[in-house]
């Protein structure tokens, strides 16, 4: 089924279990100083040789600081080696430069670590606390994956990341590139709105329960805040 909603929506909770309080964290500095992030979820599974496919979005920064419209993007691949099982492998992949993000619009094939160098991203709180950030010295995209399941052995993969042009088609009702959709020629889908909200809103999955799923009123914001903070009410 092709469904980019869908899409967000698994993305959003991808996003969840990467920033709660128990195991591995993303850095609220390495999301705030992104320029575009893609999110995917790959299953991998083989008998000597392996096949892996998953799909997500990617969305990219505009120039007035906003999150753009989600592209679908989707990945396949194989690989050889000694390798018995299978995995389920969720990835949050930063892109940190410009052209990190323009390689997520070109019409061909984007393949990790062959277009650009690609490496595995700080993670915890200690990393902003200790000053370990600097966005200049950042490699242009960072990974992050947690990965459920078993998967034996070591292998050498062959894999690629392009667009799912039928899946934007669908979703924006027109025949539109993953350049026009990540450059904000198109409007950003309400159903997109918790997706925002989960890259931008430094709370843990929890707390986030109580933020509506759009975004509110600049004269609204006053009293969800001294609520969740516990104020008394005037």
């Amino acid at each position: 089924m092709l469904d980019l909603a869908a899409d967000c929506h698994k993305a959003t909770t991808i996003l969840d279990s990467f920033r709660t309080e128990h195991g591995i964290i993303i850095p609220d500095a390495i999301l705030k100083n992104a320029k575009g992030v893609a999110v995917l979820s790959v299953i991998k599974a083989g008998l000597g040789l392996s096949g892996r496919h998953g799909t997500g979005v990617v969305v990219a920064r505009l120039a007035d600081g906003s999150w753009s419209a989600p592209s679908a993007i989707v990945t396949t691949g194989f690989g050889v080696g000694h390798q018995l099982g299978a995995q389920l492998t969720d990835f949050v992949i930063v892109l940190n430069t410009d052209e990190a993000v323009a390689s997520f619009t070109k019409p061909h094939n984007f393949t990790a670590g062959a277009n650009l160098s690609i490496a595995a991203g700080p993670f915890g709180a200690s990393v902003e606390a200790g000053g370990q950030i600097n966005s200049e010295a950042a490699a242009p995209i960072y990974s992050y994956s947690r990965s459920q399941g078993l998967f034996a052995g070591a292998s050498m993969e062959f894999g690629a990341i392009s667009e799912r042009k039928e899946v934007n088609a669908q979703a924006y009702g027109i025949d539109i590139s993953a350049q026009q959709i990540l450059e904000g020629f198109v409007p950003r889908p309400e159903y997109a709105m918790e997706l925002y909200l989960a890259l931008d809103m430094t709370v843990t999955p929890h707390e986030k329960e109580s933020v509506p799923l759009a975004f509110k009123k600049e004269d609204e914001e006053e009293e969800p805040l001294a609520k969740k903070s516990g104020a008394p009410s005037a």
